[in-house]
C-alpha cells in the first residue's frame, strides 16, 4: 500500500512560538490514521496547515503525489482533501439540504446523485433533510458537517476532534459516521483525544506532543507502551490500560 500523504520535517510558528518542529508522519492510501495528543500538542495546527488554512516556515506536504506545501484552502479541496474542522461550524439558520448543496459547489460540481450517496450513507440525515441545522444535536450536527465533507467527493477526509463536547451516546453516532465514510472508499487523518474510541478503528496511529511526533505504530504496537500513551493524553496510566488494551485486541481482530 502507497503513502497518500507524506509529511515532511514540517515546522508552523505562530509568530515567534513554534507550534511544531520537524514534524513528519506518513498515511497510507484506504487506510484511517489516528493522531492523538493532549490539548496543545499540534493536533489541530497539523491539520490546519495540510489543508491550507496555514502556511508552514519550513518542510513539506505531499499529497496523492503532488507538492502542495502551502497550497491556499479551496484548492487543496479541489485537490480532493477534505477538512472536518473542530466545532462543526454547519451553516445554522440553512436545512440539512442547503447545508449539503453549498458543499457541493466546493469541487465545482452539483449532481443529484451525490445528495443521493449522502442519504443513503447517513440515513438519519435523509430524514431530516429539511430540517434547520442549528436545531439539531450536536452528534447530528457532527454527521452533517461530515457528510458535508463528503460531498465535495474527496480522496482524504481531515477530522479535527469530532467527539469533542458530545455525550458519550452521540460520540458513538459520530463514529459510526467516520467508519461510513472510510468503508466507502474515504481515507481518512483523525484528531482525537479520546484514544479508547479512536484507536479500536484506527490502521495506524501518531501520538504527538509539543509538535513533535513522540511515537508511532498500530494499535497493538502503541500498547507496548501504555504509560507512554497515557501521559501525553492526560490520563491516569491505570485507567487508560485497560483501554488500550481493548483498542489493540479489537485492531488485531479485525486485521486477522
Amino acid at each position: 500500500m502507497s503513502s497518500i500523504l507524506s509529511v515532511e520535517d514540517l515546522d508552523v510558528r505562530y509568530g515567534t512560538i513554534p507550534a511544531l518542529t520537524g514534524l513528519s508522519l506518513e498515511v497510507e492510501r484506504g487506510s484511517l490514521t489516528a493522531l492523538l495528543g493532549a490539548n496543545g500538542a499540534g493536533k489541530s495546527t497539523t491539520l490546519n496547515t495540510v489543508a491550507g488554512l496555514l502556511k508552514p516556515t519550513g518542510g513539506r506536504v505531499t499529497f496523492d503525489g503532488r507538492d502542495i506545501t502551502g497550497l491556499s484552502a479551496h484548492r487543496t479541496v479541489r485537490r480532493g482533501l477534505a477538512l472536518v474542522p473542530e466545532g462543526r461550524l454547519v451553516v445554522s439558520p440553512l436545512t440539512v439540504l442547503e447545508n449539503l448543496e453549498l458543499s457541493s459547489f466546493a469541487r465545482g460540481r452539483r449532481r443529484s446523485a451525490d445528495l443521493d450517496e449522502v442519504w443513503e450513507l447517513f440515513p438519519r440525515l435523509a430524514e431530516r433533510k429539511k430540517q434547520t441545522a442549528g436545531l439539531m444535536s450536536g452528534g447530528e450536527q457532527q454527521m452533517l458537517a461530515i457528510a458535508r465533507a463528503w460531498m465535495t467527493k474527496p480522496t482524504m477526509v481531515l477530522l479535527d476532534e469530532p467527539s469533542m463536547g458530545l455525550s458519550p451516546a452521540l460520540v458513538d453516532i459520530v463514529f459510526e459516521a467516520i467508519a461510513t465514510i472510510h468503508a466507502a472508499g474515504a481515507t481518512v487523518l483523525l484528531v482525537e483525544q479520546n484514544a479508547s474510541k479512536a484507536l479500536p478503528i484506527s490502521d495506524h496511529a501518531y501520538l504527538i506532543h509539543r509538535g513533535e511526533i513522540l511515537s508511532s505504530g498500530t494499535p497493538a504496537e502503541l500498547d507496548q507502551d501504555p504509560d507512554l500513551v497515557a501521559r501525553h493524553l492526560g490520563l491516569d496510566p491505570e485507567i487508560a490500560v485497560p483501554e488500550i488494551d481493548a483498542a489493540a485486541t479489537a485492531a488485531a481482530e479485525r486485521h486477522a
